[in-house]
């Protein structure tokens, strides 16, 4: 069963970097049935956040197919994947359009990680837009059983990792493995 996701924005009192408090109205998503679950989750989701009193200005449906989050990463962004299809009746090419919510760092790590949620697809496709979007956190449905509570809690710990630059080394030579491939294949004849 897949996720149905609704972005609800939420007008509370935030202190800012500065110290000072402000008012401001910032979307989550969360999944949810009914827009009437969505209104329930976001309540109990916000109260664990906000400790003064916070008002949901709107819910509405989000077009998301799939949320990844990636570890190290900080922001959500939106990408625009299209699904290229060959009519053979008409002889045309023909693009149906998904979208994809990927947390990354900046638009570059956002299309490397789309590229990364999309590479066990089997047909064409073509990333035509990868935007910033202003969602702040994304709450996906729990359902209480064990394996949900892993689930979750893997989900949770790759959403809040933090960014951590390391240099990986290629330690393998081509040369090597040629030659250990011909050795190989000389022991084999």
């Amino acid at each position: 069963m897949s996720a149905t996701w609704y972005e609800c924005k939420v007008k509370y009192r935030k202190i800012d970097e500065n110290g000072v408090q402000k008012v401001v109205t910032e979307p989550y998503l969360v999944d949810a049935i009914s827009y009437t679950e969505a209104e329930r989750r976001i309540n109990e989701e916000m109260a664990a956040y906000v400790s003064e009193e916070f008002k949901i200005t709107n819910i509405k449906f989000a077009n998301y197919s799939e949320i990844h989050p990636f570890e190290k990463a900080d922001r959500w962004f939106k990408s625009k994947v299209a699904l290229v299809a060959y009519d053979e009746e008409s002889g045309k090419e023909r693009k149906t359009n998904i979208y994809l919510l990927v947390q990354a760092n900046d638009v570059k790590e956002a299309y490397d990680n789309t590229l990364h949620a999309m590479q066990n697809t089997m047909g064409d496709y073509t990333i035509p837009a990868i935007a910033e979007s202003p969602i702040m956190d994304v709450f996906p449905y729990f359902s209480g059983e064990e394996a949900d509570l892993e689930a979750l809690e893997k989900f949770n710990a790759v959403k809040a990792s933090k960014l951590e630059i390391q240099e990986m080394e290629d330690s393998l030579d081509f040369e090597e493995a040629v030659d250990e491939f011909v050795i190989e294949e000389d022991i084999d004849s």
